[in-house]
């Protein structure tokens, strides 16, 4: 089972793909509905269905998030802009798992950010 995220969401090895020219918010939508079919689906070859099932339940994504902010400070830290934004993607993509488990949408996430504008 590899670790990288990606290779089961949008775009990912799986071979589903997205438009180039895709808004942010369709790409977040589509990584979601990822998510939350894996979830539902629960397929042995998938790394978000792994998140789900886990021994350690909803530690492994809390540890994941913690991992990965760890890997985004440094790459700041290091002013590499490309890895800066691999970590960031992996820390939205562990964010969305996280809000999936919880029974969360991303209606709930648009909606405190909006609260907060």
């Amino acid at each position: 089972m590899t670790d990288d995220p990606t290779g089961d969401a949008p775009g990912g090895s799986e071979g589903e793909t997205h438009d180039d020219d895709a808004s942010t918010d369709e790409i977040l939508d589509e990584l979601f509905a990822v998510i939350e079919d894996r979830k539902e689906r629960l397929p042995e070859d998938s790394y978000t269905a792994s998140l789900f099932t886990h021994e350690k339940g909803e530690n492994a994504v809390l540890e994941k998030l913690g991992e990965e902010t760890t890997e985004l400070i440094l790459a700041a830290k290091d002013d590499e802009h490309d890895e800066l934004a691999h970590e960031a993607a992996d820390i939205v993509y562990h964010l969305l798992v996280l809000l999936s488990m919880e029974e969360m949408t991303l209606a709930d996430l648009r909606e405190e950010l909006a609260n907060r504008r």
